[in-house]
């Protein structure tokens, strides 16, 4: 398959994922988002589940922080226009 294929079969939903601010590279740090929950489930505290994931996933602790404020914040379907 081709890369314009790919992406004329998944257009209308890449559309909607750039439209609302979502970045196609958070894709890699999905597990690391779930590890965050987990990690916070288990009553662990913040700055120290950051430093473990930073260290885990070879990002910045900087990083860590962004991708869980933008992982938690709600899509606004009105940001299309």
């Amino acid at each position: 398959m081709k890369v314009i294929e790919m992406l004329k079969l998944n257009r209308e939903l890449l559309n909607i994922c750039r439209a609302v601010g979502i970045r196609m590279d958070d894709v890699r740090y999905i597990e690391l988002y779930n590890d965050y929950n987990r990690l916070q489930a288990d009553g662990e505290k913040t700055s120290y589940i950051v430093a473990a994931l930073a260290e885990k996933y070879g990002v910045c602790e900087r990083t860590v922080y962004d991708l869980i404020r933008r992982f938690k914040a709600d899509c606004n379907l009105l940001a299309e226009e």
